[in-house]
């Protein structure tokens, strides 16, 4: 079995030096379409860390009109204090706001220096204890807190992870389905590679064939060929990715200072990566079963 292994390795790898060329257009194709299902995998995992983030940080923000006395911002503290969906509640009051703005916006903190008086309001922020699980109650709490008087707005965290959850799942999915197809356009294209390495050899296959070798002994090469094809494509795509996360990592997080953390932006996960690469095997090993087919 050690021998025979040997032999198709030995033999795949004469064979992809030989049609070096081809090996490299099957190898990129390869490469592409696992390169742009392991941007959307990279992608999705950022869009749920993201959820799962805000999600554990969810928030209900209360903001108090500017003729909001102290005792219409009391009965607010009051009622959401009460509310066991809510784990804390924390006063921001207009010059916070302002302040915390400047702070997190540096870029942007100029634009408030030359505003008449100061424009952001006063609020409540209330951490929600569990911003998925407890959608009705909160819902309720949001409906009662916007009637009290001196309440400006109500806006809760949740609708946006709603959405941002939703964008993810899709992001996934378009990610799938376009792997998918050019995942075939490359099987078909490895197929067609060892295809003409298998023309090219036929005299060589056909005095094999009139010795008696077994089928096994004349497609495995072609075969482990396929399936080395598969490999190294998968692990440039993989490179490619890792590439691309630290570009990611660099630009966006000099893009928007403060919005987003570079430290936050992952890659894929060393257990993703395995099933890239065995994917891309997978699909190297059908195109040379399918180019090999001929042999019974």
């Amino acid at each position: 079995m050690i021998e025979a292994l040997q032999y198709f390795l030995g033999e795949a790898s004469v064979s992809l030096w030989r049609g070096r060329r081809s090996t490299v257009l099957s190898t990129l194709t390869i490469a592409a379409a696992l390169f742009v299902l392991g941007v959307f995998l990279a992608a999705t995992a950022n869009l749920e860390r993201v959820v799962e983030r805000w999600g554990a940080a969810a928030e209900l923000s209360v903001y108090l009109r500017d003729d909001a006395t102290a005792g219409d911002r009391a009965a607010a503290e009051n009622l959401l204090r009460a509310d066991r969906s809510v784990s804390a509640v924390e006063y921001i009051s207009k010059d916070d706001a302002l302040a915390r703005f400047r702070r997190d916006f540096p870029d942007l903190a100029s634009a408030t220096l030359g505003a008449p008086g100061n424009p952001f309001p006063a609020s409540l922020e209330a951490r929600v204890a569990d911003a998925h699980g407890g959608g009705a109650a909160v819902e309720d709490l949001v409906a009662r807190v916007a009637r009290m008087t001196g309440v400006a707005d109500v806006r809760y965290d949740r609708d946006w992870l709603e959405r941002l959850a939703a964008v993810a799942a899709f992001v996934r999915w378009v990610g799938v389905l376009l792997a998918f197809v050019l995942v075939l356009a490359a099987a078909l294209t490895v197929s067609n590679v060892v295809r003409l390495a298998l023309v090219a050899r036929r005299d060589e296959i056909e005095i094999m064939e009139l010795v008696g070798a077994p089928v096994a002994f004349i497609r495995g090469p072609f075969i482990v060929e396929g399936i080395l094809q598969g490999a190294l494509g998968a692990l440039g795509a993989l490179a490619a990715v890792r590439v691309g996360v630290a570009i990611a990592r660099s630009r966006l997080g000099a893009a928007a200072p403060g919005l987003i953390d570079p430290a936050n932006i992952v890659g894929l996960s060393l257990s993703t990566e395995m099933l890239v690469l065995l994917g891309g095997m997978l699909v190297g090993c059908f195109g040379g079963i399918v180019a090999s087919r001929r042999f019974r």
